[in-house]
């Protein structure tokens, strides 16, 4: 393993805006019909790479499909079902996103301030904005690249722990920054959790009020929780399990943990069906005004080859049909996700592999996505599978590069 500059330089306003993504994309009456035997093909792939069950749930204007396989529990034997819950990761973000965006339409916060007029304590850079920590350029060293070192020690160690925001914020803050204040990109878990604590500060209410209020609430999202820092999943949920860096070793069941090391960076609670509702309703304007949207969903590239974006608290995909969806990936341990949109939220998916620190199953799940919004079968044109010992990293410790 060894730590890497994930920055990705952007050269200037001029260029962003030439190379942004823009929310126009390709109506659902025209995409073709999600292809199920791909998806299974998909799924069938991640647990030949380890991944214990995985599931898949499409919702498409009047019709839904669910796709599963595998164990939600590998002691018990248990079948993994789509509608089962999960730890959705770093979706949390998207969900912190929009009640942020709400105190912004209602004038409480400004994208463009200081982040410090927020904050009961302030970052050592006065520069760095609230729309740098919502694009991941604030340059804030993400503190989870040396908790978490060490997948399986690191995890036990922090499992039942409560940590504050601030306790967080200080183990990013000990390290120098990875770039000045907006001059790359650089996915940092830090910029969520500060962000969990200005929203707090500013109106005096905890992240749990704010999501269910603001979000569960009025959306109906009966299988939405934030529960932190209470360790346990009610209800039908699927286990999680989290392979060790010495993949030789069995895998480790996660499933119970506070997630207080995350927060509002990743610890709330779904389901696919949920997941699909939320990403639909917030496209189509149902939960934050258009021009809070709008600034959601400018996207600037944030890989080599131009197929993956980030907004403000929002990814985007470009997949090989031509068609751009919106959403976010999740990591945690024990579970990967992927919940995507259409532009017109007229097509939504969701997949949950329950296992980590499996980067093989990780880039595979995402075949789901060519599945389900372009008809095809990944696994038969080869489009899922990274190459045997290509190097991976994801969303817990993104800058610490695991074979």
């Amino acid at each position: 393993m060894r730590i890497k500059n994930a920055s990705v330089v952007l050269a200037g306003t001029a260029v962003l805006a030439a190379r942004a993504v823009t929310p126009a994309g390709a109506a659902t009456t025209s995409l073709p019909n999600p292809s199920l035997t791909g998806v299974s093909a998909v799924q069938k792939q991640a647990m030949a790479y380890g991944a214990p069950g995985v599931l898949t749930r499409v919702d498409s204007a009047t019709s839904s499909y669910k796709i599963s396989m595998g164990k939600a529990d590998t002691a018990t034997g248990t079948a993994m079902e789509a509608d089962r819950s999960f730890r959705v990761g770093s979706v949390t973000k998207s969900f912190t996103t929009v009640v942020l965006m709400q105190l912004v339409a209602e004038g409480r916060i400004d994208l463009d301030a200081s982040a410090n007029d927020y904050l009961p304590q302030p970052l050592p850079d006065d520069r760095i904005t609230v729309r740098h920590l919502l694009s991941h350029r604030s340059g804030l060293w993400d503190y989870t690249n040396d908790m978490f070192y060490h997948t399986v020690p690191g995890f036990e160690a922090v499992r039942n722990k409560v940590f504050t925001y601030q306790e967080l914020i200080d183990l990013s803050t000990a390290h120098q920054p990875v770039n000045e204040p907006g001059a790359a990109y650089s996915y940092s878990n830090t910029n969520f959790v500060v962000l969990g604590e200005l929203i707090e500060h500013v109106t005096g209410e905890p992240m749990a009020t704010h999501y269910d209020r603001r979000i569960f609430q009025p959306l109906g999202l009966k299988n939405t929780s934030y529960v932190h820092p209470r360790t346990t999943l009610t209800g039908s949920y699927a286990r999680g399990y989290v392979r060790d860096d010495d993949a030789t070793l069995p895998l480790v069941d996660s499933t119970e943990q506070t997630v207080s090391w995350a927060q509002s960076a990743g610890a709330v609670i779904s389901n696919a069906s949920d997941l699909n509702r939320f990403f639909a309703a917030l496209v189509t304007g149902r939960l934050v005004p258009q021009p809070q949207l709008r600034d959601m969903m400018n996207m600037v590239p944030v890989n080599a080859d131009g197929t993956q974006f980030y907004g403000l608290g929002l990814r985007a995909r470009k997949l090989s049909c031509g068609v751009t969806v919106y959403g976010h990936t999740g990591t945690v341990q024990g579970y990967y996700t992927y919940a995507f949109t259409t532009t017109d939220g007229k097509r939504s998916m969701t997949s949950m592999a329950n296992t980590s620190n499996n980067g093989t199953v990780n880039t595979v799940l995402a075949g789901t996505l060519e599945a389900a919004f372009c008809g095809v079968d990944p696994v038969t044109n080869g489009k899922t599978a990274r190459l045997a010992g290509e190097a991976a990293t994801e969303d817990i410790a993104p800058q610490v590069v695991r074979p």
